[in-house]
């Protein structure tokens, strides 16, 4: 959907202009487009394997949907109403630590970032972490804080209502609490 939004935006119908394959497994994009099946020009790539294809010769990075697309809020910490009234020191505490990732990010290199992380993903070795950090970092893809922000769920919204997922928009004061990302910046 972030694709065809970015598409849209740019004044490329994607119903239209171009062929878009869909049903290929998502897990099984990069290397069905690496062993040519269905001869498409280009493939849209979560990392590990946009760089993958990169390091192996198979493809090049040419643009970043994160970028493109601006601050989409592809995870978001939901919780029922009851819970966060009866729980906010948890609540709190989970935002609290999370922002000390976000503060981590914006205050060490991308080498140093990749290092910390690298655990986190065994089938991946260092060096591809790291491109894949670097790349990120150099295309400011982390915001500086966790405040889900209206600019936001309204973007999120335009790329729901274009892909023809949603007929009406919610409301951002009841769907949106920022009062504990805000503490935690503090």
């Amino acid at each position: 959907m972030v694709f065809e939004y970015i598409l849209r935006q740019n004044g490329i119908d994607p119903m239209t202009d171009l062929t878009i394959n869909q049903n290929i497994d998502f897990g099984s994009t990069a290397a069905a487009f690496s062993e040519g099946q269905g001869k498409y020009d280009y493939t849209v790539e979560f990392e590990p394997g946009a760089t993958s294809l990169e390091s192996e010769g198979k493809g090049y990075v040419v643009a970043s949907l994160g970028k493109d697309s601006g601050y989409v809020p592809y995870t978001a910490f939901s919780a029922k109403q009851s819970y966060i009234e009866e729980n906010p020191e948890v609540i709190q505490g989970i935002t609290n630590a999370l922002q000390k990732g976000m503060d981590f990010v914006q205050t060490h290199t991308p080498e140093e970032i990749a290092k910390i992380i690298e655990p986190q993903f065994p089938e991946t070795n260092l060096e591809t972490i790291t491109t894949i950090v670097t790349r990120y970092y150099e295309q400011d893809t982390w915001k500086a804080d966790l405040i889900f922000e209206r600019e936001s769920l309204e973007l999120l919204c335009d790329i729901l209502e274009e892909a023809g997922e949603l007929t009406e928009r919610p409301p951002y004061e009841e769907l949106v609490t920022t009062e504990f990302a805000e503490e935690a910046v503090r």
